[in-house]
């Protein structure tokens, strides 16, 4: 069973460990504090079950913890969108792709400096409340 100083400890790890230059991996974060908190609360519930009452308030704790790194997470993805929206919302054109520029976007990136194409989908995309394919670009293409 890990306990509150255990699970501090390989958070500070996991996030030590992250490399700056190309992001972090928040998502699969998310994914493996979520795997956690669910192993924390099954064993939370089993204790229930024993009759165990002296360990509850450790899972508790556990469990509180973990929702707490997870909440942070989240709200690190939510900053780094927003920052991204914002960029993207600065540069100068932006316009709907249409689907044959959509089946061939090497070719189109190829001929247009610095596009970057965000579909509605994404986390970006649902971000900027997008409906459609859209390419950004510092100039009209």
């Amino acid at each position: 069973m890990l306990g509150f100083a255990t699970l501090r400890a390989q958070a500070v790890l996991v996030a030590s460990n992250v490399d700056k230059e190309h992001g972090v991996n928040l998502n699969k974060e998310i994914q493996q504090l979520n795997n956690k908190l669910d192993l924390q609360r099954r064993k939370r519930q089993a204790a229930i079950d024993r009759g165990d009452q002296l360990l509850l308030p450790q899972f508790d704790r556990e469990i509180a913890a973990i929702e707490k790194r997870v909440a942070s997470i989240k709200g690190q993805q939510l900053r780094k969108n927003s920052s991204k929206a914002e960029g993207l919302k600065a540069m100068k054109f932006s316009r709907a792709l249409n689907k044959a520029e959509q089946a061939d976007m090497g070719k189109l990136k190829k001929s247009v400096k610095g596009l970057v194409v965000v579909h509605p989908l994404t986390a970006l995309g649902r971000e900027m409340g997008l409906s459609e394919v859209t390419g950004f670009a510092p100039k009209a293409f």
